[in-house]
């Protein structure tokens, strides 16, 4: 299998394509850093000064090497596909062996790391609700306004969180088609077989 590269994803990598490959390798260095402690915008703007060339070029840059890195772990791709999927992207084939090299060196701590994200998301605790229907007003006196008031509490840790939201008919039918789609996909072969490779 190869990473799926969409077009926006291919112009912030050909700023790195274009360069040589001592560029390359501490780009790839900096991104892995960033995987595993976060991103530092500083180093964004040294390095633009350095290579005379704009912050977001550079940005585009790092943050295009992590999507790589972070989607070959999540997708679990091996070394001939990840060095493939470099080559296709227009790589020179000997900076695809030495960011091969890296992703292999790196997945298990990228893995960890990814792992990490998802845990720290809130956790769904419960759900209340209430509907009510306004009937008139001064100026209309006959209506039917329905509105639903939902409290949603989440787990972050051991935080506990509560959160009123307001919607109408229209907007939580909405919702509920969208997350019965998004429940749908979850039960979908590759979302498995996704899961299964980050578990």
């Amino acid at each position: 299998m190869l990473l799926n590269i969409s077009e926006d994803h291919r112009e912030h990598l050909q700023f790195l394509v274009d360069s040589d490959a001592t560029v390359i390798e501490n780009f790839a260095s900096i991104s892995l850093e960033f995987l595993k402690s976060g991103i530092n915008k500083k180093t964004f703007h040294s390095a633009a000064q350095k290579l005379s060339v704009d912050v977001v070029t550079i940005e585009n840059a790092v943050q295009g090497l992590m999507q790589l890195f972070t989607e070959g772990v999540r997708f679990a791709l091996n070394e001939t596909d990840f060095h493939d999927s470099l080559l296709l992207i227009g790589f020179p084939p000997e900076v695809c062996k030495s960011l091969t090299a890296m992703y292999m060196s790196h997945y298990k701590e990228t893995k960890n790391t990814l792992i990490k994200a998802v845990s720290s998301l809130p956790v769904y605790g419960d759900l209340e609700w209430r509907f009510d229907i306004k009937l008139a007003s001064r100026s209309l006196h006959n209506q039917v306004t329905p509105v639903i008031y939902l409290k949603i509490t989440t787990f972050d840790g051991r935080k506990r969180s509560e959160h009123v939201l307001q919607t109408d008919v229209v907007n939580l039918v909405h919702m509920t088609r969208v997350l019965e789609e998004a429940l749908n996909e979850m039960k979908s072969n590759h979302c498995r077989r996704i899961l299964r490779n980050i578990k």
